[in-house]
């Protein structure tokens, strides 16, 4: 899969702006803050690392307290984690202070951080620069690229989309960006995610939505294997499409999931395909399986194998180390039963080799995107997990984070 191009993300009733706060050196952009102009529902979900920086914290009650968000503020190259109670304060003061320049109340800020762990974030450079961030909201015709741009940490690029869909005769619209290229696993990754609507659709229903969105997106990728301390993925809806209200169980609500659920796989993607040092992306699908779990855990399993990923990157064909892969998941299945495919060539049938040319597979080894089908021939469940290749610069790049 080629990266997929950037479309601009922007919905009705919302503005954005990035600008560079000092956090990062060599002027690169670093601060961003994106609006509703009214008030907005909001649901969002959050890392499982039981270790969370205080960002999390902080949006976490606030979303409790409300179901409503107006800001999110966002800075990048500090993660602003393990930084004992001034990562809390700082969350409150920086909060406080886009409260008072939007004119809005604090509880409806969200905030989220991500850099490096365990360096006391400079608020004061974000609470300088906060006056100045919010003046140019909409101003420029580049503000959701340099808001998409100031949420990057090791990203090569920036990430963001943008899809609308008709229902009834009404237009809704739905854009996000996101950032994230190491420290990705599913349940959430070191990644960061807003999406924005302008669809008619209460906390609760976005809530489930979201969840559902996620479970075959955002938590169907990765990269290394590793959760991160900040990650969030958040929605906001404006109602601006003045459509009927949206309820869950409803062929209005199945229109939604559907889109949005393109739109975070979309995003998820270039997750992927940023991958810190990645050459190869790589979609494992276990199908004719039991259950979604069995599915998934096969498949995880496949997508996260050092083995596996290292023999990608050195396009190996040692697919020994796939069916390896299936038997290490924790679940059980027949391997006499199991078919595996790469690239839509057969490797294994019925789990004895069908001796595949060694050229043919050096010829499918070498190309850029690499599919793994495993059908374990048990059911009708099936599953994906979305993951590159390990490289010699993700060692590089992880080997030289801080210094």
């Amino acid at each position: 899969m080629k990266q997929l191009k950037n479309r601009n993300p922007a919905v009705p009733g919302f503005k954005a702006a990035g600008l560079d706060c000092g956090i990062k050196n060599d002027n690169i952009k670093d601060l961003a803050l994106i609006i509703s102009e009214v008030p907005a529902a909001a649901a969002a979900v959050f890392t499982k690392n039981r270790v969370v920086s205080p960002g999390v914290t902080w949006s976490r009650r606030a979303l409790a307290k409300s179901g409503s968000c107006r800001a999110v503020i966002v800075n990048s190259g500090n993660a602003n984690a393990v930084t004992g109670a001034k990562g809390l304060k700082d969350c409150d003061a920086i909060t406080k202070k886009v409260a008072a320049e939007l004119g809005i109340p604090q509880k409806e800020v969200f905030i989220a951080s991500t850099g490096i762990i365990g360096v006391p974030l400079p608020s004061e450079k974000i609470l300088k620069a906060t006056p100045k961030l919010v003046s140019k909201l909409g101003k420029s015709a580049n503000c959701w690229t340099d808001a998409s741009e100031a949420i990057m940490t090791t990203d090569l690029i920036s990430k963001s989309d943008r899809i609308s869909y008709s229902f009834k005769g009404q237009r809704i619209v739905l854009g996000g960006i996101t950032k994230g290229s190491g420290m990705i696993h599913p349940n959430m990754a070191t990644m960061l995610g807003f999406i924005f609507t302008d669809a008619v659709i209460d906390s609760k229903t976005l809530k489930k939505a979201l969840t559902e969105a996620a479970d075959r997106s955002f938590n169907r990728i990765t990269v290394d294997g590793d959760n991160s301390t900040n990650d969030c993925v958040a929605i906001l809806a404006n109602g601006k499409a003045k459509n009927a209200p949206i309820k869950s169980g409803t062929p209005a609500y199945r229109e939604f999931l559907k889109a949005l659920t393109k739109l975070c796989k979309n995003l998820a993607s270039k997750i992927v395909l940023d991958g810190e040092g990645a050459t190869k992306f790589v979609t494992v699908r276990v199908q004719g399986g039991k259950t979604r779990k069995q599915a998934y855990l096969i498949a995880n399993s496949v997508a996260t194998s050092s083995l596996v990923k290292t023999a990608l990157f050195g396009e190996d064909p040692n697919w020994g180390r796939i069916f390896c892969a299936v038997g290490n998941a924790g679940t059980p299945f027949n391997p006499d039963k199991v078919d595996i495919l790469l690239n839509k060539n057969l490797l294994l049938k019925n789990g004895s080799p069908t001796n595949l040319s060694q050229k043919k597979l050096e010829k499918v080894m070498k190309q850029h995107e690499i599919d793994i089908t495993i059908d374990l021939k048990c059911g009708k469940e099936w599953e994906e997990v979305l993951t590159c290749d390990l490289s010699y610069d993700y060692v590089k790049i992880n080997a030289e984070y801080t210094t």
